[in-house]
């Protein structure tokens, strides 16, 4: 049986200044770097005696939370560009208010870019595919993964088995800390025991 653990990054400097995160390297608050103390501190608890593999976006807010939690878990995180947030072009570095000024396509569709020079959703999807796909085969049976708010709404709807399309009507978003609980029993079904739990970060 394979238990994938999936932790959306704590709380970033993006949170609390009104700009955007997307591909912006943000460092972690000192109280994102505590909800990630506290993570670390639970996981571990969970865990214990158990062989681990840990995976992070290489974007700063992710590894460092990636970071705290390894601590507690005796590992090092391997980081992976296909784990990072989706990318939203030019307007990275701008704030939440000057993207919402100019978008230049709102977004209705998978196949929309809010900016030409961005991704898609269908591109964030594509992008994370084969990592997600190597992560389901691999014989390693506890696997944390530590990525971003957009991109691990599309990691959900993966492992549910559903298509990029499903994205235009529904899936599911969690908050900053939030970690989330999959499994694959030897039969192949896939369950979620626990989605954005919120506990772990208090």
């Amino acid at each position: 049986m394979k238990h994938i653990i999936t932790v959306q990054h704590t709380q970033s400097v993006h949170h609390t200044n009104g700009m955007v995160g997307s591909w912006t390297d943000w460092d972690l608050t000192d109280l994102g770097r505590e909800q990630a103390d506290h993570i670390g501190r639970k996981l571990k608890d969970e865990l214990s005696g158990k062989d681990v593999i840990m995976y992070s976006s290489d974007l700063k807010r992710a590894q460092q939370t990636a970071e705290e939690i390894a601590k507690y878990l005796g590992v090092k995180p391997i980081l992976r560009q296909e784990l990072r947030e989706r990318n939203l072009g030019k307007c990275c570095g701008k704030s939440v208010q000057w993207l919402r000024e100019n978008i230049e396509c709102p977004e209705k569709t998978v196949d929309d870019r809010l900016f030409s020079d961005g991704e898609s959703r269908r591109d964030a999807w594509n992008r994370l595919k084969p990592f997600f796909d190597r992560v389901m085969a691999e014989d390693s049976e506890n696997i944390v993964i530590v990525s971003h708010g957009d991109l691990l709404s599309v990691f959900n709807s993966m492992f549910l088995g559903l298509g990029v399309e499903s994205l235009n009507s529904c899936e599911m978003f969690g908050f900053a800390g939030g970690v989330s609980q999959m499994i694959v029993r030897d039969d192949g079904k896939r369950m979620i025991k626990r989605i954005s739990d919120m506990s772990f970060v208090r």
